[in-house]
Parts: structure tokens; sequence; C-alpha cells
């Protein structure tokens, strides 16, 4: 039976949240929200404790955490830092690694296509240390564990489902954790490149856009798996319906959308769907800045990553260390 609660296609939970409770209009029963912000970034944590609100709201069970900043579009360093900080900080709450810990790093994604590439140009910045375990100096250690990252492309440049590659190399290095880099969907243009999704519950490959594929997760791999997601794409409907509410808000243009004020948001999604041609239904739209707003938004995943997973390392001088 379908799900009369579900939401519009998003990968974010705390979207997902803000769409259903706009529809039932009361707090979700067995979903556990916690809020911080400041001038610049808020975070907010979701948690999905019971199997009904995972279904109510279209998530699997378990703790996200989100990162908003709306500067992350610009380049804007000491802010950058900042979300870097914030993110090596909830990402060792959700983690809770050992000193000796060996973590694998996995950068998700089509680097041929730019508002995919956000995993594997990530990757490249991760400092990787397993190879080096025995030449780290004695007052390191525990402050910088055993890494090791890769990209293992997509299905179709190789041939092979993700998972199934990456359970090949959990099998033989047998890592305490599994980090993975994704990019995601978003149902707000506002959030795309702006917006940084850390979840315990693991990740599946291309859910965002309609492509399911084997889940990355604990219950596949046998070890934790956290997945670190950034919106870099929205649908062409979402962009429809954020022009008609700015156009609503617009005095000028107010009383020519004055029937669909008192209408739903889901009413008004279908109707935008009915109306947009069958080939934008699908469509997905990325800004025309993306080359640049990639390259950043992976400089601040990797540095995240960095922090949480090597405490020890001086990261002022950071590029000593990447390769």
């Amino acid at each position: 039976m379908e799900n009369k609660f579900r939401t519009p296609r998003t990968d974010l939970a705390l979207e997902a949240r803000e769409m259903l409770n706009r529809r039932v209009r009361e707090d979700i029963p067995g979903v556990r929200v916690e809020t911080m912000e400041d001038d610049e970034i808020t975070i907010t944590r979701v948690e999905i404790v019971t199997p009904q609100a995972a279904d109510m709201m279209g998530k699997v069970q378990g703790k996200y955490v989100t990162i908003e900043a709306p500067g992350l579009r610009y380049k804007n360093t000491p802010l950058q830092e900042e979300v870097m900080a914030q993110l090596a900080k909830e990402l060792a709450n959700l983690i809770n690694l050992p000193e000796k810990a060996t973590v694998l790093v996995v950068g998700l994604g089509n680097w041929n296509i730019t508002p995919d590439a956000l995993g594997p140009r990530a990757v490249e910045k991760i400092v990787v240390t397993r190879h080096l375990q025995g030449m780290i100096s004695p007052e390191l250690k525990g402050g910088v564990r055993s890494v090791c990252a890769i990209a293992p492309g997509v299905l179709g440049i190789t041939g092979m489902e993700t998972a199934e590659i990456i359970a090949g190399i959990v099998d033989r290095i047998k890592p305490d954790a599994v980090i993975c880099i994704d990019a995601l969907a978003a149902a707000s243009s506002h959030r795309v490149i702006t917006t940084v999704q850390i979840a315990d519950v693991g990740i599946h490959p291309g859910s965002g856009v309609g492509n399911k594929r084997f889940g990355l997760t604990r219950q596949s791999l046998g070890v934790p798996v956290i997945a670190i997601g950034v919106p870099t794409v929205v649908h062409a409907s979402t962009i429809a319906m954020d022009t008609i509410d700015t156009l609503q808000e617009h005095a000028a243009f107010a009383r020519y959308f004055k029937s669909m004020a008192d209408l739903s948001e889901q009413d008004r999604r279908t109707i935008v769907r009915q109306v947009l041609p069958e080939t934008l239904g699908d469509l997905m739209v990325t800004p025309k800045e993306v080359d640049t707003l990639i390259a950043d938004i992976a400089d601040v995943i990797a540095g995240g990553i960095n922090q949480a997973v090597h405490p020890h390392i001086d990261y002022e001088n950071i590029h000593i260390y990447l390769h």
C-alpha cells in the first residue's frame, strides 16, 4: 500500500521532516529534533527512533546531522574552516573511533560528471596513512589513525556494483569503520552546496536521482558505515515551486497566484508535475558554477574527515600531508 505521508524525493532527513510537518501540521511521533544556530551556521540533529516514523518520513531509522551554511556558496575561508571543525566534531560523536582504528573512506560518484564528482574529489584530499603506520613517530600515534581511501567509480564505468567492490575491500583490510562521501539531491534549491548531512545509517548510491543500488550499510558490510553527503542538484519541479512561492510573496504578482494560495504544498506539486512537459519531469538542475563549488565543498568535507580521524596532525601545515 502506498504511504499517504510520503514526501517528494529528497536525500535530506531534515527536508523530509519539514515537508511532512507541513502536511500533517503537528510534530511527528518517534522523531527527535535538536537545533543549534549562530549567525552563519545552523546544525540540526534529527533522530528517527521508531519504524513508524521511518516509514512516514521515507528514511532509514537512525541519526542524521545537518550542517547548513549559506555562505558556503561563496569563497569564505573562515566559514569553510568553521564548517570543517563542526563536521569533524559531529563525525567524531557519531563514529566514536578507538585510537588504533583503521578507517576506509569511500568517494562515491562519477568523476566524469561534475555534480556527481564530490566523492572522488574529496577522496583526493584525504590524508591516507595506512601505508605509513610503521613510520609514524610515537608522539603522533593514537592521533594519526590508519586511513585508506578509494573512489570505486560507478556501475556504468566498472561493470561492478559499488557495494560489491567495497565489500571485497572491507573483507580484505577489515576496517573498523567506513565513511562514504556522496552527492545528494535536495528538495530546496537554497540547500544546494550549502548543506552537509552526516548519517549513521549508511548510504544507497544513486537513490537521490531514482537509481536503486545495493546499499553500503552496517548490515551489508559488517562494520559501522557513516554517510556524508552534500546536495548538488534539485529537480526541475523544485525550481518551479520555488518560483511560484517567490512570485506569490511579491506584491506586483501576488494577485495572479491568488487561486493557489490556499492549496496545500502537495496539491501545488501535483499541479506543477502535470504542467511540466514529460521531458522535464525528472530533469535535475545544478548551479552553472558547479565546478568551483564542488572543488570548494570537497575541500571542506575532506578537511572535516581529516580532523576527525587525525586529531594530532597540524592542520595549519596540512599541505605537507596531502599527496
